[in-house]
């Protein structure tokens, strides 16, 4: 999702005015972001409790790092950058996941956090067979490296640009496009095996 030049500012100016002394200024940037940190957070480590104390930890590292902050670059990215790598570091820490229950508002939530009204409504068949694709679908990112898995999450359920993943992880659009693709393709292979003979 790309940034306005009018939020850009306004991430700016909060970052200024904390910086300035007015810890206080960083809510504004909290609120803002959280919901979409937490949701690639959650699309990571798959866990809504770590997830929550992740995104937290998040938000912490980047308020001790303000500093260190470019002001001319896009706080959000930035953001992202240090929520990821919060993330891939707790991933590696923990690489045997518990299975758990698939959270459906993992995928739909908007960037402010709400759920679609209408994402629980439908046939029952239907819905069953789509949270068994959905459960297929994360068990397989699961076994996907964690470089893997985090660009299959910021392109396919945050649906950042190329550009933003490159800016984000720092690694050149060419780099984001290959490793997409043999992330994809490992991630299809995964699915066609598992997927039930008719």
């Amino acid at each position: 999702m790309a940034m306005t030049a009018e939020q850009r500012t306004q991430d700016r100016e909060a970052v200024e005015a904390v910086l300035a002394g007015d810890p206080t200024a960083y809510r504004a940037l909290v609120e803002r972001y959280q919901g979409r940190v937490y949701t690639m957070v959650c699309g990571m480590v798959r866990d809504r409790e770590e997830a929550r104390d992740l995104t937290q930890e998040a938000f912490i590292k980047a308020y001790h790092n303000l500093n260190r902050f470019r002001l001319e670059a896009s706080f959000y990215t930035w953001l992202y950058r240090i929520a990821m790598n919060v993330a891939i570091d707790h991933v590696r820490k923990h690489k045997k996941h518990q299975a758990t229950e698939f959270d459906e508002s993992i995928a739909t939530r908007d960037a402010d956090g709400g759920i679609d009204p209408n994402h629980h409504v439908g046939d029952p068949g239907r819905e069953l067979a789509r949270k068994q694709l959905q459960q297929r679908i994360l068990d397989a990112l699961d076994t996907l490296s964690p470089d893997h898995r985090q660009i299959i999450v910021l392109r396919e359920v945050e649906g950042l640009s190329y550009k933003e993943i490159s800016d984000a992880l720092e690694v050149p659009e060419g780099t984001v496009m290959s490793r997409l693709f043999y992330a994809r393709k490992k991630l299809q292979g995964l699915l066609k095996d598992d997927m039930p003979r008719r």
